[in-house]
């Protein structure tokens, strides 16, 4: 149900590569997407004596919010709600001004090169596995801590805030924690919710890592934070009246979940109707949010702590309505984009709808990488990387951009197959449906390929799902919708146009062949 009258909802949207503030625009039982502010977003290499740093520019990021705040309420119309979503793990240390206390570090950032090998020591990985249920990466923010302690702590910082929550916190005055991004702090007992107070104990005294009294209250995705300060920004409602910020999904992956535009009762990942799926399919769905990561999951509304889940590196992260984000994490389009800002510091410039069209005309499987191998996690030249890959492992070495293109494409579909494959297995679920979204879903060939991969049909949309899930909870919060989270994708659903992709019949054993050479069962074909 939606309000009779058009009410609009901002959603601010920033990504690692991108940020965007987003009017969505309820009217007739459909939401209408305008785009007011997008801009540029990547890590700030700085020296340091210990070698460079990667931090965010979150001074420009808060100069982009603004302008795309203001430009949405006078383009538009006066705002009723704002939902603010960010890529996870990322956070700023406040002192008791309510100031930064230093510069806020990239995820993407060296320094916690063998952090999580030192908190192992104290606490087991499957020790904190069985509480947080977190996958193993070296930035998940309790890693950052660890490298934080060992660089020397925490000085006069009193809050920690998760990027969406310090925006809200510029933006509100309030501090909170949202419990979908902060449970990718590793902090965080995944089964009830909560920060994990046995946990914090034990960084407390095996660590000196005392973070007693700086993570603040976690909140549930639709509770009010607050009301935008006019001091600091100068926006108003309809009528004149306060605009309330909403904690949504602040985790991207969250709320790029909520618009998984899929008929399902809420937390079960059970499929009824899947924009074109037939009637009454009796399996689940799983889905892939693809933007600069590749999330690759299943929704369920318990975690997954088995030790195979644990020695398989997936991951549970907590998801709107009591759900449980059962995934594990793709370096997704990252690889490609740093392609082509390769590509394009030689001269050439082209578009991704050209990109595409070469992938599509070069051979398929000719190359495949794992994209998940660090090797291709830093910034920098992945057209050699992936050369140097396909010679270490005696393939052929992609002869032109679209060849590398595909060979991307069929190496992120492959990892799609892994990932979905071996959810569905530890989880003891079926899926019958593959939903995309995100800007990946731009691809047509990546679609087909994701649909060929995994042997299932994918439905494709919508491509601005972070922020239409962001858009649609932030609205139920501010009393615009009502409803669980079915009837808000019954709302996504309506508003979206949505494609379906079938799979080749005879795609299978190609992929298999694909998938055991990378593996080194297989030698390489010409």
């Amino acid at each position: 149900m939606t309000s009779a009258q058009p009410v609009h909802v901002a959603a601010v949207d920033l990504g690692a590569s991108s940020g965007r503030v987003i009017v969505g625009t309820l009217e007739d039982g459909r939401v209408h997407l305008t785009e007011t502010r997008r801009f540029l977003n990547g890590p700030v290499p700085l020296p340091t004596a210990d070698g460079q740093r990667l931090y965010w520019d979150v001074l420009h990021l808060w100069s982009e919010v603004r302008e795309g705040l203001l430009a949405a309420a006078h383009e538009v119309g006066p705002l009723c709600a704002v939902g603010i979503d960010t890529w996870a793990v990322d956070y700023g240390l406040l002192d008791h001004r309510g100031a930064l206390t230093g510069q806020v570090s990239s995820y993407r950032c060296p320094r916690t090169r063998g952090a999580p090998e030192r908190l192992f020591q104290t606490i087991p990985a499957d020790e904190l596995y069985a509480v947080n249920g977190l996958q193993v990466q070296d930035f998940n923010t309790v890693f950052q801590l660890v490298a934080q302690a060992r660089d020397g702590g925490l000085p006069d910082a009193r809050t920690l805030l998760l990027l969406p929550d310090l925006l809200a916190y510029w933006l509100t005055g309030q501090k909170v924690a949202e419990v979908t991004n902060a449970s990718t702090t590793g902090l965080v007992d995944v089964s009830s919710r909560t920060w994990s107070a046995p946990l914090l104990d034990r960084l407390r005294t095996s660590l000196g890592l005392d973070l007693a009294g700086v993570l603040p209250a976690l909140v549930e995705p639709g509770t009010v934070v607050g009301t935008i300060d006019r001091e600091v920004l100068d926006v108003l409602g309809p009528g004149g009246s306060p605009v309330p910020v909403i904690a949504v999904g602040s985790h991207d992956t969250a709320s790029a979940v909520v618009a998984v535009p899929a008929s399902t009762s809420p937390g079960s990942g059970r499929t009824v109707d899947s924009a074109g799926a037939r009637e009454g399919d009796p399996g689940g769905f799983a889905y892939v949010s693809c933007g600069t990561w590749s999330l690759v999951g299943l929704e369920l509304d318990a975690p997954v702590l088995s030790e195979a889940s644990r020695q398989a590196n997936f991951t549970n992260e907590l998801g709107v309505d009591a759900t449980v984000r059962y995934l594990k994490n793709i370096m997704g389009l990252w690889v490609l984009n740093e392609a082509v800002r390769t590509w394009r510091a030689q001269g050439l410039e082209t578009s991704y709808q050209d990109l595409d069209a070469a992938a599509a005309a070069a051979a398929p499987l000719r190359t495949v990488v794992d994209v998940n191998d660090t090797v291709f996690f830093a910034p920098g030249d992945m057209v050699a990387r992936i050369a140097a890959a396909a010679r270490a492992t005696g393939q052929p070495v992609p002869r032109s951009v679209g060849e590398y293109v595909r060979c991307i494409d069929d190496s992120l579909a492959l990892a799609y197959r892994r990932a979905v494959r071996e959810a569905t297995a530890l989880s003891g679920t079926s899926v019958d449906v593959v939903h995309m979204v995100g800007g990946g879903t731009r691809s047509r060939l990546l679609c087909q390929l994701c649909a060929d991969a995994t042997g299932l049909p994918v439905v494709a949309g919508p491509a601005e799902g972070t922020a239409l899930g962001n858009i649609v909870v932030a609205a139920r919060g501010a009393g615009l919708v009502q409803g669980d989270l079915s009837d808000l994708r019954n709302l996504v659903r309506a508003s979206s146009t949505l494609t379906r992709y079938e799979p080749a019949a005879a795609a299978s054993s190609a992929w298999e062949e694909a998938e055991q050479r990378l593996l080194g069962r297989q030698a390489p074909t010409a």
